[in-house]
């Protein structure tokens, strides 16, 4: 089965270079964003696609949707809830352990890297049974980061430049 995993278009927060823990929608940047990936993938043929329920990644699902397939909603593909970070700068942290998986420095009430990872990963192990040709995934920037290291491996456990940038795509072979 293919697996394509898309991060959401930008969001206010990812524009002022802030955690985010709110459900918001996409700016006009990102819903531009969301048409040019649109175009770009108007000719992969995928059977579903599944989407966070947040807002900024169930509307970049609707915006790419060209070819009006079955959208399902799943929990587990929300992004890394980063707590009580939400709208603190990104700087507040250092970003390279906050994204380490094997790091022992816990963030205020920001989700356990492990236990994040472990709810993307049991998502892809029962999205392995199902009977997908090709599936499409939209989601957030931890959750391409988690998926990167289910497909590539755990490497050094440093996962802060693995991630997706706004609307970019990655395809896996599951």
């Amino acid at each position: 089965m293919k697996v394509y995993i898309v991060r959401h278009g930008q969001v206010p927060h990812n524009a002022l270079g802030q955690y985010n823990g709110a459900d918001e929608d996409l700016t006009e940047l990102g819903i531009k964003q969301a048409i040019e990936l649109k175009n770009r993938i108007r000719k992969i043929d995928f059977d579903i696609i599944i989407s966070s329920p947040l807002t900024r990644a169930k509307h970049t699902a609707n915006i790419i949707n060209s070819n009006n397939k079955e959208i399902i909603i799943d929990d587990r593909i929300t992004e890394r809830s980063c707590g009580d970070l939400t709208g603190k700068p990104l700087e507040v942290t250092n970003r390279d352990e906050y994204w380490n998986y094997n790091s022992t420095i816990q963030y205020g009430t920001s989700e356990d890297i492990k236990l994040f990872f472990k709810r993307i990963f049991e998502f892809l192990d029962e999205l392995k049974t199902k009977n997908y040709h090709s599936v499409l995934i939209v989601a957030h920037s931890g959750v391409s980061k988690a998926f990167s290291a289910y497909f590539e491996g755990m490497q050094d456990g440093m996962f802060l430049n693995r991630g997706l940038k706004n609307c970019e795509i990655k395809e896996y072979q599951l």
